[in-house]
């Protein structure tokens, strides 16, 4: 690894990105250990304060560098854990993975599923808010 590669692979932005999904994580498997949904509080406000997080940080923009989609993080964590092995080249049936890797598979569903829905309310916010939207422009508007 030259030395410039190694500057970039620990910049700010890149440990931010690792340490949102260190935190997602573990978010999800002291769920999982607590046998509760992270569809339920405390967890759901948890995970989305990580999203918000992950929005501002610009991780959820189709061109990121840092890939913190549902789809990257899902990836990430798949990987993480192991997934792709117990699935194997195909996945057709998941009661065939063994319990863990299927309780792990469920809680990435989960995951990815909240994740999916917010960053689509998130990207639609305005064209449903106009009020908003407008208030913003007059507001800018009157600065000038």
């Amino acid at each position: 690894m030259e030395f410039e590669d190694m500057l970039q692979s620990h910049s700010a932005g890149h440990q931010l990105a690792h340490d949102l999904i260190d935190r997602i994580e573990q978010l999800l498997l002291d769920a999982d250990a607590a046998q509760e949904a992270v569809e339920v509080e405390p967890h759901r406000a948890a995970l989305f304060e990580l999203f918000v997080l992950s929005d501002a940080a610009g991780f959820l923009q189709d061109d990121s560098e840092h890939d913190l989609s549902c789809d990257g993080v899902g990836r990430e964590l798949a990987r993480r854990w192991d997934l792709a092995k117990g699935v194997g080249g195909s996945f057709t049936q998941p009661s065939q993975l063994p319990p863990p890797q299927l309780a792990k598979m469920r809680l990435l569903w989960s995951f990815m599923r909240m994740w999916m829905e917010w960053a689509y309310a998130w990207q639609r916010w305005t064209e449903f808010h106009p009020a908003v939207k407008d208030s913003g422009a007059a507001a800018s508007d009157s600065l000038e």
